[in-house]
């Protein structure tokens, strides 16, 4: 494993901001008030060409002064035992602190490396009043503004001197499966993030809005690698009015950019809402693989644990998600949740599946067979070819001499053939047509759809020609016959 550095210290010195310094990324939340982080953030960094992965931590506080302060010193402590070095942060501006005080003794207790950094440090001035930090009985301090960048380069090249030796191992991220979990708040997203991650790893609440940051998980099951994304809640649009709250709604969405297959979460005890279907929409609008998952399954009693009911309801109102599967779950006893990266697996492989050209045009020409397109201005719409540009999810393009004129419904028919002939029953299918024209112009794009139209080019060529050579055949023969 890579060298691992954790941030310490009380809420609002600046852990995150250094956090995103040091990855140089914007992965934490970062805000004026106290309490943004929760959960512990892992990312990869670099400096000077040594390789290392950061921790961020929720801020430290030793007394129970806030609902979640338990479950932060929790998560805190499992990332001091993890790390090979430690990084105490203070608040230069604030003055030293009580909790100060006390992770100081906590860091005395470990037997690592500790670089104990003033934050928020700008000038000469604020440098010469920081005598009362000595009083925690420690020798060297380090300034830095985390911020504006002052003192960090010195503090890193200070950092890596110290780590233990790592070899860079070569990592196939594109075997990784990515996952995210989103749904309304406060319907078990982290619950069931620590479920399938096998322990307490996010902090879990009651209280609606608890997760705040997109965190990512890794783990294995049967020999597969996959990468866990909790999210924060979605709520309506006009329900959100906090800035923080706004921009963790942002970095949720981002994740279904990001992801593979979105595990979409729905309160059986609260039913279906417009706001889950909603956040079905935006899985789809992305075009990733989508699985549905009713959890809360124990909260019912017999007379409303009806599946059948509520998967009608569900087909019913997420009809544009008809290739998503759904399952029912529980994840705080665990009820069927050893299934559900099985049927990540499933989805995922039709997700990456690719057809031979030939075959697909031989499902598009049968499919054009027995239904025929309706007229376009009089004339008959013709299906030249058609190629798959790209996966994930599987992407076709059908080359007609109206493309326009193709209505919606016969698109979802020969999209409805492509499933049941592939077949691609839980994946997300995207169908394009583009005018044929007598010269293939490529648009742009990657080398595998390079490649298709190149060789989609030589064979219209190739056939052009037999087509004039007929042609010749033809007018001599007349000529011949006169």
């Amino acid at each position: 494993m890579k060298p691992v550095v954790a941030l310490l210290g009380r809420p609002n010195v600046g852990k995150s901001t250094l956090f995103n310094r040091i990855t140089r990324s914007r992965q934490a939340l970062v805000d004026d008030f106290p309490g943004v982080t929760r959960d512990r953030h892992l990312a990869d960094a670099k400096w000077n060409d040594v390789e290392f992965t950061v921790i961020d931590t929720g801020g430290f506080l030793s007394s129970d002064d806030d609902m979640f302060a338990a479950q932060i010193k929790e998560q805190l402590t499992a990332a001091a035992d993890q790390a090979d070095v430690l990084i105490f942060i203070m608040d230069g501006r604030e003055g030293l602190s009580p909790y100060d005080r006390d992770l100081a003794d906590f860091l005395r207790r470990m037997s690592k490396p500790v670089f104990y950094l003033i934050n928020k440090i700008e000038n000469y001035k604020q440098e010469e009043d920081l005598s009362e930090f000595y009083s925690l009985g420690i020798d060297h301090f380090i300034t830095i503004s985390a911020e504006h960048g002052i003192g960090v380069g010195d503090f890193l090249d200070d950092l890596v001197k110290v780590l233990p030796k790592y070899e860079p191992v070569e990592e196939d991220d594109e075997s990784r499966i990515r996952i995210a979990i989103v749904g309304r708040p406060n319907v078990g997203k982290s619950s069931l993030a620590n479920r399938l991650f096998g322990e307490p790893r996010l902090v879990v609440n009651e209280k609606a809005g608890t997760t705040r940051d997109a965190i990512e998980l890794s783990l294995e099951h049967d020999g597969r690698q996959f990468v866990l994304v909790d999210t924060a809640g979605i709520r309506r649009k006009g329900k959100v009015t906090n800035k923080l709250e706004k921009f963790s709604i942002l970095k949720s969405l981002k994740s279904l950019d990001d992801c593979d297959v979105a595990l979409i979460l729905i309160d059986a005890d609260e039913g279906i809402t417009d706001q889950d279907i909603t956040i079905a929409g935006y899985a789809e609008d992305r075009g990733c693989g989508a699985l549905f998952l009713i959890n809360k399954w124990d909260l019912l009693d017999e007379e409303r644990k009806s599946v059948k009911k509520y998967m009608e309801e569900l087909r019913q109102k997420a009809k544009f998600l008809s290739y998503a599967p759904a399952m029912t779950v529980s994840a705080l006893t665990g009820q069927r949740c050893h299934k559900i990266l099985d049927e990540v697996v499933k989805i995922h492989t039709e997700y990456c599946h690719r057809i031979n050209t030939g075959v697909l045009n031989r499902i598009i020409e049968d499919a054009v067979y027995r239904e025929e397109p309706s007229l376009h201005k009089g004339k008959r719409l013709k299906f030249f070819y058609a190629a798959q540009v790209a996966t994930k999810p599987p992407s076709f393009v059908c080359f007609v001499n109206f493309p326009n004129a193709v209505h919606f419904s016969y698109k979802r028919y020969l999209i409805n053939q492509l499933r049941q002939m592939i077949p691609l029953e839980k994946t997300p299918i995207k169908l394009f047509f583009r005018e044929k024209t007598g010269r293939i112009k490529f648009s742009g794009g990657s080398r595998e759809e390079e490649r298709i139209f190149q060789k989609k080019k030589r064979q219209i060529t190739k056939k052009q020609k037999q087509r004039i050579e007929q042609s010749k055949r033809k007018r001599q023969r007349d000529t011949d016959t006169a």
